[in-house]
Parts: C-alpha cells; structure tokens; sequence
C-alpha cells in the first residue's frame, strides 16, 4: 500500500470530520477540530495514491516538548500499519522540530494504542483519572506517556 505525507490544511476538514467520529466512540467536536485546525497547531495526514485519506495527526507544541491531540485512523485501514506509519512520520517531524520530548495521553482500555506508543519508545509517566468520558455518563482514567528525543 503505497503511503503519502502532507501537512493538514483547514480545507482538509470534511476529511477529518469523515474520520473523527468513526475512528472514535468519543470523538472530538466538529468545534475542537476546527479550532486545531484554525490555531495552525502542527498537523499531519496520510493518503493513498488515489488521494483518500487513511489517517491524521495534531501536535501542539511549546518550550521543546510536544503533545500529541490527536492520532486517528480511518476504520477501514486500522490493523494495517497505517497508526504505526503516521506515529513514525511524526516522531521524525518531531526530531526535525528538535523536540526534546512528545507526551500523550490513551485509554487504558486501548490495548492497541499503549502497545503501538510502547513499541516507539513511549513509557508511562503517569495517570490521569476521570479523563476520558466512558459509557453511562462514567470516566476513564488516562494513562499518560511520554517520549525522549536523544538527539544528535
């Protein structure tokens, strides 16, 4: 499967908002995205040859470090290294930002996720309770994680 890298323009949102709320079952807002889109923050997406979009990245970024928002993978291209492609191309953004460090927050109960951060050199810092919103109105914790960039 041939794989292609553009940053996101606001021109990119219908699709983004096709993925968001299939990729999720709390997505973000059509707001939340359009006001990451609006701020500028560092944004990436992922298209096949025929130009769809199969997955796409937000950064926020400050006094060296980064977080990453925002990793979301089309259904139809999940467990197909398209997440581990995407994260790979960012983590080099990230070095090419010179970065120092790159923090994020998943769900405990995404076993997917914390094993994909875990294999590019993510490690648990903390938790976060009552984090995510969860079915019937309840929370889930958020197992925060960050990464080093060793430099040159």
């Amino acid at each position: 499967m041939n794989r292609f890298f553009r940053e996101i323009v606001a021109a990119d949102f219908d699709a983004l908002w096709a993925i968001e709320p299939r990729a999720y079952q709390f997505p973000w807002s059509q707001q939340i995205l359009r006001d990451c889109l609006n701020a500028r923050y560092p944004a990436w997406l992922m298209h096949d040859a025929e130009g769809t979009v199969m997955g796409y990245a937000f950064l926020s970024v400050g006094a060296g470090e980064a977080h990453l928002l925002n990793l979301a993978v089309a259904p139809e291209f999940q467990n197909r290294g398209v997440g581990r492609a995407l994260l790979a191309y960012v983590l080099q953004k990230g070095e090419q930002m010179g970065l120092e460090r790159m923090f994020l927050e998943v769900r405990p109960s995404n076993h997917a996720a914390i094993n994909l951060y875990d294999e590019a050199g993510f490690n648990e810092i903390g938790r976060r309770p009552g984090y995510y919103p969860a079915p019937n109105g309840t929370r889930e914790e958020a197992i925060v994680m960050a990464r080093e960039y060793l430099g040159p």
